[in-house]
């Protein structure tokens, strides 16, 4: 593995403002979305797919239209084109599932909803649940140390969600889905303009898993019943100098799992079935205001809000974990831009300054507060060259004070090649249990070291090349990130086999991850992508090894290709995954019983599938998932015994259902699909 990075890094190195407030501020009109920051512009058309962002950082923005290419019932199932960015089932009996990005957990990928932080602590291990799909206009994704404006928190990336606008056009749309393993889904979202430049929308979601299916006969139900009730209700004021959004959200979510049966396939008769239960309710709120001082040089100050109270009330057999958490943030952000002319009068040089502060409150397993503030500059020399550099001073009550640098840089020298840089520094508070409470259904002993702040560099280099091939454009990229953590909370499983430690690292830990992926329209109206990655991700635990990280594959190859012959009433779209091995935990039972040291899981692969037909003003969509049934064998170790120490859901390393079928229907009211 030394050998192949140093060959990939041989090959890399000699290559070598928003709008008022900061955010994605709508539609302009129908069928265009515009995506306009001081350092970043996206454009993309109504059937754009996914484009690469146009500023200094590396990322790419989803579109509707590639959120239509698969079920995308939610925000984690909105990446199966992708292959950047994984998303895998944490446990076996909860259903919590995380993102994993240049190789590492989600836990150090900043969530944001329209450039506000959001879903911190308990919220994390459910959140991809907490998005609906039918709601979301975008996504964007950047990779590495992120743009100071948004905290200190981005260690690999951020991924910021972009809900529909109440200025979009005036209507409503509804979305049903049901599979074959009993979920259904209903979405709705409307739009009214009252006189005047005020704007109103409503978001509804319901989903209700109403069966408890046991497709592997193991005793437990293969996925938890989830009913989950969620709406929210946003506002805006669009004035020519005065910009207002703001909003509420409530979510209601019961989920259920553990064993399905009473007697069969328990050891010890005298124990009662072992229960999974979570009870959630969250409520939400946000505001944001923007005054346009000189619409000509982008010069606006903007003040943003945000707050929420997550409740839980959790059990895993006996033991149970309750949390009322709270959080509120606040941001003043001030951003000017000027630029230089050449003699004709365009523009040669621009100039953009974002300054502003920031004031974070946390109240989960302790409470913290943290006000900070931060200076952002970025130089743009046309289309050729674009550089930002920034540098947040933030203070915890808890862990004192700290510097948080970032620099990005892009720069194309031909038509055909870009190339971008990028170095920063990350922190993150950890709450060890809050973000890893679904550990809580282990049999063995859970052991928490207390918390240090986490600390970590972050390096990137990427190529992106536009190549002229028969007639058409071959986009290739490729790029390679370097993760070096100070200090970090690992999830320890191979130190102590009875025990499932939440450790400080004492020692080393760095992640290495090399990607390439190409796409080229083969025929008109058909795109085809090949991507391939490589992870080697490393960490000294608590007996002082340094080991692989485990439970998460090697490499990655992915495959999809997407046909929509014109006039656009049909589309086709195929996704195929193919997976590497990984190592196992140490103690790890082999399927004949015995405990191999430095065992690994095998190769394995998925495939999906949809078809989707156009109208007017509905479409219909069909399609499956995992369809190749790949299953991970024994996905509950000590399914026979849940209340003994053997009884591990939590070393999941594949997928944990068969294949799923399913359908849909979009309909839109007074809208354009």
């Amino acid at each position: 593995m030394k050998t192949v990075f140093r060959i990939l890094l041989g090959a890399l190195f000699p290559c070598f403002c928003l709008s008022a407030w900061g955010q994605e501020t709508g539609a302009l009109n129908p069928d265009t979305v515009l995506v306009d920051s001081l350092d970043d512009v996206v454009i993309a058309t109504r059937r754009s797919g996914t484009l690469r962002l146009a500023g200094a950082e590396n990322g790419f923005n989803i579109g509707r239209d590639e959120l239509f290419r698969a079920a995308c019932c939610n925000l984690g199932e909105s990446f199966t084109t992708n292959p950047s960015v994984d998303v895998n089932y944490s446990d076996a009996t909860t259903g919590a599932r995380q993102i994993r990005l240049l190789g590492l957990s989600g836990t150090y990928v900043q969530m944001l909803t329209e450039q506000l932080p959001n879903f911190r602590g308990s919220a994390l291990p459910y959140a991809l649940g907490y998005v609906p799909g039918p709601w979301m206009q975008s996504i964007q994704v950047s990779k590495g140390a992120s743009s100071v404006r948004n905290g200190f928190e981005s260690l690999t990336g951020q991924i910021n969600i972009e809900y529909l606008k109440p200025e979009q056009e005036e209507g409503a749309a509804l979305n049903v889905y049901a599979n074959t393993k009993s979920r259904i889904e209903a979405n709705a979202d409307a739009n009214i303009h009252i006189k005047g430049k005020v704007n109103t929308e409503v978001l509804a979601h319901y989903e209700d898993d109403f069966a408890r299916m046991d497709e592997n006969h193991d005793g437990f139900v293969d996925q938890p019943s989830v009913r989950q009730v969620n709406v929210q209700n946003r506002w805006d004021y669009l004035g020519r100098k005065y910009i207002f959004h703001g909003g509420l959200g409530l979510i209601d979510e019961k989920r259920e799992g553990g064993q399905k049966v009473e007697s069969s396939k328990l050891k010890v008769q005298s124990y009662p079935p072992y229960r999974i239960q979570l009870y959630t309710r969250r409520y939400e709120t946000y505001m944001k205001h923007a005054v346009v001082l000189n619409p000509e040089h982008g010069t606006n100050v903007a003040l943003m809000a945000s707050g929420c109270i997550h409740q839980l009330d959790a059990l895993f057999g006996t033991k149970t974990y309750n949390t009322d958490e709270r959080n509120g943030y606040l941001q003043l952000m001030f951003e000017t831009n000027f630029a230089g002319q050449c003699e004709d009068g365009t523009p040669q040089l621009k100039h953009t300054l974002s300054a502003g502060a920031s004031l974070n409150y946390d109240d989960m397993e302790k409470r913290e507060t943290t006000p900070g503030i931060y200076a952002q500059y970025t130089l743009d020399l046309g289309s050729r060259l674009t550089a930002m550099a920034g540098l947040r001073l933030d203070h915890s009550s808890i862990y004192g004070t700290f510097l948080t640098p970032r620099a990005h840089v892009k720069y194309a020298p031909v038509d055909w090649l870009t190339l971008r840089a990028s170095a920063g520094k990350g922190y993150r508070s950890p709450h060890p249990l809050a973000e890893n409470h679904y550990l809580l259904a282990s049999g063995r002993q859970l052991v928490i070291d207390n918390p240090e702040q986490e600390e970590a560099w972050n390096t990137g280099f990427s190529l992106a090349f536009y190549i002229p091939l028969l007639g058409r454009t071959l986009k290739l990229n490729t790029e390679y990130y370097y993760t070096h953590f100070l200090r970090q909370t690992l999830i320890d499983y191979d130190s102590n086999p009875s025990q499932i430690r939440l450790a400080n690292l004492r020692g080393r830990s760095r992640s290495h991850t090399f990607q390439m992926d190409a796409t080229y329209p083969v025929i008109d109206d058909m795109e085809f992508t090949l991507a391939y990655r490589i992870s080697d991700v490393r960490s000294t635990y608590a007996d002082g090894r340094f080991l692989e990280r485990p439970l998460q594959s090697r490499w990655k190859g992915l495959a999809t290709v997407s046909y929509k012959p014109s006039p656009g009433l049909w589309q086709f779209d195929v996704t195929c995954q193919v997976n590497g091995s990984g190592r196992l935990p140490t103690g790890y039972p082999a399927f004949d019983g015995t405990m191999p040291e430095g065992a690994s899981f095998p190769v394995y692969p998925q495939l999906s599938a949809q078809v989707t037909r156009w109208f007017r003003h509905v479409s219909i969509y069909l399609g499956g998932e995992n369809l190749t049934n790949y299953r991970q064998p024994h996905p509950i170790l000590g399914a026979d015994n849940p209340w003994s120490a053997d009884f591990e859901p939590t070393m999941v390393w594949g997928p944990v259902h068969g294949i799923t079928a399913y359908v849909g229907l979009r309909v839109n009211l007074g809208k354009r699909l």
